[in-house]
């Protein structure tokens, strides 16, 4: 009776800690919409916890959701792209973008024209990776039935979009309106082709709202700006009848400046698109162009040149100020945006290009933010007009700030020049040089604060202020922060800047390419066999490891990750990065780690189905049917220790997935005592 139920306990543990996971399930149908055409509707219900990624995650990030439809030719065509309900955005600093995603619900949408009258079925695929403390890259497949009252709304035979089989040309969604996150999925009424916004969350457009609030005060502390502020409130309340009469009027031009700036956003967002942006942000020509736009307005503010919209702008404003009243202050803060373009220009330009990638309605949320710092002074000044003795003279110190924002300017137009890099992968602006690029920059700020180096702008500098030496010793400071980051520091701080470790000439730093240490000899990896991260060793293919294995006698420690799976990432750095794991992972087992989303296709003979149906076609294919078949789980990580005929070495716990470094340590530990 013991053994009977020791057995019982042994079968129930294996059986809850490895099984197969489907955090959402899904249903689908057809509908009409208002313009007669047919409607694909996916509805995903997810499990709490849990959170699906949208098709709009960037490259560099999780998995995104790909959508095929696989009866498209001759049968319907697709009418614009799919549309997916409400998202949520956020930063990721493992992998260093905004991901975006669903959770509890995920709805998305297809418009479709259908061209065979006798069609019966539409048939979809998708492919998407779902994530809580594991990962799991799932697929479904559909096959929806099309109404019979839809057959009179076949049209003749046109043109249709054959899909084929390579993931580059499956459907990518746009997005549902912003309107819709609030409520429910709406019903698409909008034109043909129409894309909606996609939604933002309100975390994301607050970060932006705060950079930009931010960049607004430093737009004041420029010389095309600051010298305004007391001319301005002066002349409302020298001009004004009463002292509230002016209070009024300043108030209105503060608000009229916002609305100039805000407008500009709306315009920026209108003539692009919401969705168009988003798109664009990892698209290769956009990242090229504001890399050159922003060295263009990093010279400008270096004294290269100044940037100046046509003088009769300024000149036909001015004239309408002469009108007096609502409109003449109204064109007054018109007047105040041209004249100070010059300055303001470059800011502006470059918080569009950051709330551009964003996508959605950030540019209107930047341009508030902005425009609101902008205003404020003008309007408190005009309530307390006695703060104007505390102002400080204008001087050569509005040149300095100019100067500062300019070599900020040029650190951040790397960035871009960087993404697009990554996206191509031409290893040009690798880790290292985009680190030491930055070094330069930061160290030639340091000597310019220092009065080491003067620009085309400058005055004499008899002596540095106590602000401007605080400001070199702060800059100064973080250039000798970067520097450890050439020989594989983190760098914490900048971590969503520079490409990843992975992507760099050395992945473990210059110098320590050797994972037994700087200046020891050089050994030759085995067949098969790559530097991971930390220097260890692993082999991406079973058989090769295994062979290995088998050679060194050692036992097997089986990684089932992705490239995409941020909690994969998480494990391998904060995790493997500790001392007493990391020693056994390099001293004790073979690491062998397969990719369950390596897209690479295998060859045709080794290409097969499953007795369950489903098609093994690539490289990650195999592993996740391996993990599946062998371990009755489909999630990632997933950690296996084995013997070198593939028998599990953790007797009560077989597998382990996303734990802390002491329990990870404990469980390597206990199945290597196993297999001695």
């Amino acid at each position: 009776m013991t053994i009977l139920f020791s057995l019982l306990f042994l079968l129930a543990t294996v059986m809850g800690s490895a099984q197969i996971l489907e955090p959402v399930s899904w249903t689908s149908r057809i509908e009409k919409n208002a313009g007669g055409n047919a409607v694909v509707i996916f509805e995903g219900t997810i499990e709490k916890g849990w959170h699906m990624y949208s098709q709009y995650t960037p490259e560099g990030g999780p998995l995104a959701m790909e959508i095929a439809f696989k009866n498209q030719e001759g049968n319907y065509r697709l009418i614009g792209k799919a549309k997916e309900g409400p998202t949520r955005t956020a930063y990721n600093n493992v992998f260093g973008v905004n991901e975006t995603f669903f959770e509890m619900k995920a709805h998305i949408e297809q418009q479709i024209q259908i061209i065979n009258p006798d069609l019966r079925t539409v048939e979809a695929a998708f492919d998407f990776q779902v994530c809580k403390e594991a990962c799991i890259n799932s697929s479904k497949k559909f096959s929806i039935a099309v109404p019979s009252d839809f057959k009179t709304s076949a049209v003749g035979a046109m043109p249709a979009t054959g899909i084929t089989k390579t993931a580059a040309d499956r459907t990518r969604s746009e997005g549902i309106g912003k309107e819709q996150q609030s409520g429910g999925p709406a019903a698409d009424t909008a034109a043909p082709g129409q894309d909606h916004a996609l939604p933002a969350t309100g975390r994301s457009l607050w970060s932006i709202f705060l950079v930009a609030f931010i960049s607004g005060f430093a737009a004041l502390l420029t010389p095309c700006v600051f010298p305004m502020i007391p001319l301005t409130v002066s002349f409302f309340t020298k001009q004004s009848k009463s002292r509230a009469g002016g209070i009024r009027n300043v108030i209105f031009y503060g608000i009229s400046i916002i609305a100039i700036y805000v407008m500009l956003g709306l315009a920026v967002t209108k003539i692009f698109g919401a969705d168009a942006l988003n798109a664009l942000s990892t698209d290769v020509w956009f990242n090229l162009i504001f890399f050159a736009i922003l060295v263009v307005f990093a010279a400008s503010f270096l004294g290269a040149f100044e940037i100046l919209l046509p003088a009769s702008w300024a000149n036909r404003a001015d004239r309408q100020v002469d009108k007096g009243g609502v409109t003449g202050i109204l064109f007054m803060a018109l007047v105040l945006a041209i004249v100070s373009f010059s300055c303001t220009g470059p800011i502006v330009g470059t918080l569009l290009v950051e709330a551009a990638s964003n996508g959605g309605i950030a540019p209107v949320i930047g341009m508030l933010g902005f425009s609101s710092a902008l205003a404020l002074p003008f309007m408190l000044f005009a309530l307390f007009p006695g703060w104007l003795t505390s102002l400080p003279k204008s001087g050569g110190w509005l040149n300095t700030v100019k100067v500062v924002l300019g070599f900020l300017e040029l650190a951040l137009a790397f960035k871009f020049l960087s993404n697009a890099d990554l996206v191509l992968q031409l290893h040009l602006l690798e880790r290292e040089i985009f680190i030491a690029i930055w070094i330069a920059i930061f160290a030639a700020l340091t000597l310019y604060l220092f009065g080491k180096i003067t620009l085309p702008h400058d005055g004499p500098l008899p002596h540095i202020s106590v602000g401007r030496l605080s400001l070199g010793l702060l800059t100064l400071s973080f250039t000798v922060y970067l520097i450890p980051g050439l020989w594989g520091a983190p760098l914490k701080l900048i971590g969503a800047f520079p490409p990843p470790t992975t992507y760099s000439e050395s992945p473990l730093g210059i110098g320590a390419a050797n994972p037994d240490g700087i200046g020891a000899p050089l050994r030759k990896l085995p067949k098969g066999a790559q530097l991971g991260p930390h220097g260890i060793m692993a082999f991406h293919d079973y058989e090769d490891g295994l062979a290995y294995a088998r050679e060194i006698k050692k036992p097997i420690l089986l990684d089932f990750t992705g490239h995409a799976c941020v909690n994969c990432r998480k494990m391998e750095n904060n995790v493997w990065s500790d001392p007493k794991v990391l020693s056994i992972l390099k001293d004790d087992v073979v690491l062998i780690s397969l990719y369950v989303d390596d897209k690479r296709d295998l060859p045709e003979g080794e290409q097969y189905v499953t007795p369950g149906g489903s098609e093994i076609r690539t490289v990650g294919d195999k592993w996740t049917d391996f993990m599946i078949s062998k371990y009755r789980t489909n999630t990632q990580p997933l950690y296996v220790l084995t013997d070198l005929e593939g028998n599990n070495l953790n007797g009560l716990k077989p597998t382990i997935s996303y734990v802390g470094s002491e329990e990870y340590r404990q469980w390597l530990t206990e199945g290597i005592a196993g297999f001695r």
